[in-house]
């Protein structure tokens, strides 16, 4: 009897091992290529050195533009082709519309309730469509035009001032701040922080400190969101970075807010924050601070970054390209003149000074990857079984230089735009249901500004070595080395810049 109970034991654990070996392969069935081996909890984790960046463009080089590994737990579609991107977000968008539960999305994405963190679904299609019919639109951004204008006005004024006679030098990221930071906070809440007549450069001073430790936390790699049960164990103090990091952000945007409630302006020109308390008064357990606090939070966060990084890594491919800056600046004068400053109606005719910006962000994205996706539920991508719950890690910098769909990527020509590109292997905001809402504003912004500069200032390298354009080894990718150049007014626009 005991020898039967034996063998019947025995035949049964066969029959366990059997099927847990046959439920593996069967999982693994048809995935695309992946690093062997994978180790149990770990997954590949040993795989990925820092830079991360070098890492998994190796690991491409290796396994193909589209490929899968195990970042712990965790199943991670790594995608660098142009082909296999367009899939995820055409055939298979809806499916990639999912946010992946990250500690970045708890705490700064408000408890995955904002609009960039924000899961696929009905509270997400409310947040998209209020930007896109109401914070964000064509009627809302041309009814703040005028700060727009009076920004770069300002920007100018102090760059004039600044540059006295001839070529000075000066820096240009600090410029840059000051003028997003005062534009944004001026179409949010109607505060200025930076000027002759400004009082709030400390509290500006607090909004940088948080810019920084944002991007900070963006490149941390926090073990525990991809082997949970770390976190309980040596990794909470991120965690408490975060949380210290979301509090002094709400409380940063929460003192607009207070400032604003009731403040009872009813007319045309409310700022955004003004705007979303409106709302607040007709559905107050839907639109609560919370919610403005994280929408704010977004615009802020998102288009300082994006407009301060674009337009210095545009001013240095400028100087590095002379004759690109001179082709620039004799469009300006041809559609403008000589007797007037750039306004956002000359943009249109302005197609060249555009191309120069949609060059810079393909060769200099903000973002190495787009803010990651995850499946709701198993697809083919390349042909390739995907898993529901898979982690879309969508590498843009590889397909924006991608040899076979971008002639000579590494040079700088902003000429080949002209051949209609901009839509084929261009991903600096996105693409599908997902794709950034502010594109049209970062865009009005940034050609606006850099345009200004170059009808008002010449512009010259200091020293004849070309400017150092390292970038940053993170997520975000910002110039290393600051850009500082030699800038002084254009005779013609001496008598201008003196009536601003």
């Amino acid at each position: 009897m005991d020898s039967v109970s034996s063998y019947l034991y025995l035949l049964g654990l066969l029959l366990i091992i059997a099927a847990l070996y046959l439920y593996a392969q069967l999982s693994n069935y048809n995935l695309p290529p992946t690093p062997f081996p994978a180790l149990p909890i770990f997954g590949h984790l040993y795989l990925l050195k820092k830079p991360l960046h070098k890492t998994l463009s190796a690991l491409s080089i290796k396994y193909g533009p589209v490929f899968y590994f195990l970042y712990g737990s965790r199943g991670v579609l790594f995608v660098s082709s142009a082909a296999a991107a367009e899939e995820c977000f055409t055939k298979n968008d809806i499916i990639f519309s999912n946010r992946p539960n990250l500690l970045f999305g708890k705490y700064i994405g408000n408890n995955f309730t904002s609009l960039v963190w924000s899961g696929y679904g009905d509270h997400w299609r409310n947040l998209r469509k209020l930007c896109v019919l109401e914070i964000l639109s064509t009627y809302r951004l041309q009814k703040l035009s005028y700060i727009r204008i009076e920004e770069v006005k300002s920007m100018l004024k102090r760059l004039f001032k600044s540059s006295g006679d001839g070529m000075q030098e000066v820096e240009i990221k600090p410029l840059f701040f000051e003028l997003m930071f005062n534009l944004l906070t001026r179409m949010i809440a109607g505060k200025r922080y930076y000027g002759e007549e400004s009082k709030n450069s400390e509290e500006a001073k607090r909004f940088q400190e948080i810019i920084k430790e944002t991007s900070r936390l963006a490149n941390a790699f926090d073990m525990g969101d991809y082997v949970p049960v770390l976190r309980w164990f040596w990794f909470k103090d991120t965690e408490n970075q975060f949380v210290e990091l979301s509090k002094r952000r709400y409380e940063f945007v929460q003192g607009w807010i207070d400032q604003l409630r009731g403040s009872g302006n009813k007319g045309e020109n409310k700022n955004l924050i003004q705007i979303l308390l409106d709302l607040h008064e007709a559905e107050p357990d839907y639109y609560t601070d919370g919610f403005i606090i994280s929408l704010m939070q977004a615009l802020l966060q998102a288009g300082v970054s994006v407009a301060v990084d674009t337009l210095e890594w545009a001013m240095a491919l400028l100087l590095n390209n002379p004759e690109v800056l001179h082709k620039a600046q004799n469009e300006i004068d041809n559609v403008v003149g000589k007797d007037g400053l750039i306004s956002e109606s000359h943009l249109a005719e302005l197609p060249y000074l555009r191309y120069i910006i949609y060059e810079t962000l393909r060769m200099y994205p903000v973002t190495r990857y787009l803010v990651p996706h995850e499946s709701s539920e198993e697809c083919t991508v390349g042909g390739f079984r995907v898993p529901r719950g898979t982690m879309l890690l969508v590498d843009v910098k590889a397909i924006q230089n991608d040899p076979k769909i971008w002639e000579e990527p590494d040079m700088y020509r902003p000429e080949r735009f002209q051949e209609g590109k901009v839509d084929h292997g261009w991903l600096p905001f996105g693409a599908g249901r997902r794709k950034c809402p502010g594109e049209g504003l970062a865009m009005r912004i940034i050609v606006l500004a850099l345009g200004a500069l170059l009808q008002c200032f010449n512009w010259d390298r200091i020293g004849e070595e070309m400017l150092d354009m390292t970038e940053g080894d993170d997520y975000f990718s910002p110039k290393v080395v600051p850009l500082r150049a030699k800038c002084g007014a254009r005779p013609s626009m001496i008598s201008l810049l003196s009536e601003i």
